[in-house]
């Protein structure tokens, strides 16, 4: 498992179709939090890399994820589809924050892979959630109620384009006044 993931860390490639010790150890390797599904070395892996290339005598321990990063994105999420924004209410008809354990899991997992930050994910999610609501002011009907569940936000990875939109610089655009018309 070790040569596994020096080979991948080396940027060499698995097999289309590996033979059947080389894919029980990558399942192994990504079920133990190694590897990503992509076959690419999740910040796990590269930790136990760097520990074995070190002159340490202590044992390895695996890192886990502190408790508050999840607390934080769980907060962040909207509770329900019910919210007021620029004085104007919006009624909803459902929860939004399911199944807290298995968005736990799927959480950790998606930062252990390194591309995301917890700050990446939260920023992400709190832009989607300000669009959806100046786009209710806009359309005078509850955008909010269109987004997923919290369980279902993570597993499709909603949240990838707003956090590529983050990094580009964009940011929704406030109205505090709404815009001035004139009759004719």
């Amino acid at each position: 498992m070790i040569f596994l993931l020096m080979m991948l860390n080396q940027g060499d490639d698995i097999p289309e179709s590996p033979s059947a010790k080389i894919s029980l150890l990558c399942h192994t390797a990504m079920r133990k939090g190694l590897i990503s599904e992509e076959n690419k070395l999740t910040m796990e892996g590269k930790n136990l890399l760097a520990f074995l290339d070190s002159p340490s005598e202590e044992t390895y321990v695996k890192q886990k994820r502190p408790v508050e990063e999840f607390d934080r994105w769980w907060k962040a999420y909207p509770g329900t589809d019910t919210f007021t924004h620029k004085g104007k209410s919006f009624t909803g008809t459902r929860s939004m924050r399911v199944k807290k354990d298995e968005c736990k899991l799927k959480l950790n997992k998606i930062l252990s892979e390194g591309e995301y930050t917890i700050d990446d994910l939260i920023a992400a999610l709190e832009f989607e959630v300000l669009q959806k609501k100046e786009n209710s002011v806009k359309a005078a009907s509850n955008k909010l109620s269109f987004m997923q569940n919290s369980l279902t936000y993570l597993n499709q990875r909603t949240f990838e384009p707003f956090v590529e939109l983050i990094r580009e610089g964009q940011k929704v655009i406030v109205q505090n006044e709404p815009p001035k018309t004139f009759d004719i």
